[in-house]
């Protein structure tokens, strides 16, 4: 089976390791995005990169998918367990 996308690049050093940039074409055909982790596997003949889970969101991605009606708010599901006023 032939790869749906093949380009080829230059490893470059990269602050005291060395790197490959992932253009866009190849980032979107591989369904990676920034955050997305990966596992780096050595095999025969190269490098293997996989995708092992979803992004971690940020803050700011967290407080926009918030929605009021379903996490209804501040309201405590416990009972009182000290000196509340109520």
């Amino acid at each position: 089976m032939a790869p749906a996308l093949k380009v080829e690049q230059t490893v470059q050093e990269w602050g005291n390791g060395l790197g490959v940039r992932i253009t866009s074409p190849v980032a979107k055909a591989a369904h990676l995005s920034q955050g997305v982790p990966i596992s780096v596997e050595v095999v025969k003949n190269g490098v293997l990169l996989r995708v092992v889970g979803k992004p971690k969101l940020s803050l700011n991605q967290k407080l926009k998918a918030f929605d009021p009606e379903k996490h209804s708010g501040e309201i405590m599901a416990t009972m009182a367990v000290g000196k509340e006023i109520l």
